[in-house]
């Protein structure tokens, strides 16, 4: 039985779909946010945001941007999991929040293994800039870059790796040269990153060193992105629109602008006076000091600050039901058979039911 709150008291889920359809068409600009879900929900998510004429965003957007404004403005050369473990012989690992982000980075990688595709088979070097406190890898050898600045790291080795002058010790100078020696004689190699610890001019600075490198040898990327499928609802905003998150349909057609879509922003300067958060991965909710009507489709953890208006309990995806998602492994969206089938409501469906209360065109 899925369980829906109206304030704060039980209802049905038809009661609590027919006022979050209340509550929502209501609003001058209402914002779908959180949108922690699978391409099914992301979807029904996009097509409600065009029947309210509201606008949608991600509660990783902070972290998509990051990689996704260097790859619109400057482009990038990319690679898969399976393509790096096999025929890269030098992989550079960057920030110490990897295995956080990626919990099957390593296993998935093997950066011990020699790659099967290496004729001359030598051991593969692993570098590990601003590497976590703990080994990461038990057995595996690898040079560690220690840093206090890893934009200043990454700037420095950038030039090195183009035999640049730097401001540094001597003892700087000299571990910056030996990685650079590393990467410059590299048959194929690839620089592995999350979003978290490198802004924008950081990941610009990657590419660019990437860029360099493969003037005189073969370099690629592999970004890890963001959590709570965040990979997966920007494909699904993008064939369904042309573009990604933060965009709105406030004039009848989708617009896009990262600044002025950005649901926290809409929601603390006033201009959206009602809100939809949905977060089928994980526990997360809003930060937002103001207050505005909320509909919440949420796991049952979820811990509000205040009370939404609605609150939906709906399952995960691919745990509780069968779903679409992106899937870090292969880089690409798949399907995912339940795990642990329940009775939980998937976020689509939910929505759907909030659309049909709407009613209007499709």
């Amino acid at each position: 039985m899925v369980d829906a709150r109206i304030d704060g008291k039980p209802a049905s889920l038809e009661a609590a779909a027919a006022r979050a359809a209340e509550i929502l068409s209501r609003a001058r600009l209402p914002v779908i946010a959180g949108l922690g879900t699978d391409v099914a929900g992301a979807s029904a998510a996009i097509l409600l945001a065009e029947r309210l004429r509201g606008a949608y965003d991600h509660m990783r957007s902070n972290e998509i941007f990051a990689d996704l404004d260097v790859l619109r403005q400057a482009g990038a050369m990319m690679t898969t999991p399976a393509v790096a473990r096999l025929h890269a012989d030098v992989l550079v690992f960057i920030g110490d929040d990897l295995t956080t982000i990626w919990p099957q980075l390593i296993k998935r990688l093997a950066p011990g293994e020699t790659p099967p595709f290496q004729l001359e088979l030598e051991p593969r070097q692993f570098i590990w800039i601003a590497p976590p406190k703990a080994s990461p890898i038990e057995g595996v050898a690898f040079k560690a870059l220690e840093t206090a600045n890893l934009q200043e790291t990454l700037a420095a080795l950038r030039a090195r790796v183009a035999g640049r002058p730097i401001a540094a010790s001597e003892e700087e100078t000299r571990r910056l040269d030996e990685i650079a020696a590393i990467l410059n004689k590299a048959h194929y190699g690839v620089l592995v990153w999350g979003p978290r610890q490198l802004d924008r001019l950081s990941i610009e600075m990657v590419t660019g060193l990437i860029l360099d490198l493969n003037k005189t040898t073969r370099f690629s990327s592999l970004p890890l992105g963001a959590a709570d499928d965040a990979a997966g609802v920007v494909q699904t905003s993008g064939w369904s629109t042309g573009f990604p998150v933060r965009t709105s349909f406030g004039r009848g057609y989708p617009e896009h602008d990262t600044w002025r879509f950005d649901a926290d922003r809409l929601v603390e300067s006033g201009e959206a006076d009602a809100a939809l958060w949905i977060s089928a991965y994980s526990d997360s909710t809003p930060n937002w000091k103001r207050n505005i009507p909320l509909v919440a489709l949420v796991p049952s953890g979820a811990q509000f600050t205040h009370e939404p208006d609605v609150r939906i309990e709906i399952g995960r995806p691919g745990v509780d039901y069968d779903a679409a998602e992106f899937a870090r492994e292969v880089n690409a969206i798949v399907a995912r058979e339940a795990t642990q089938r329940s009775n939980l409501a998937s976020a689509a469906s939910v929505i759907a039911n909030i659309a049909e209360q709407i009613g209007g065109d499709a």
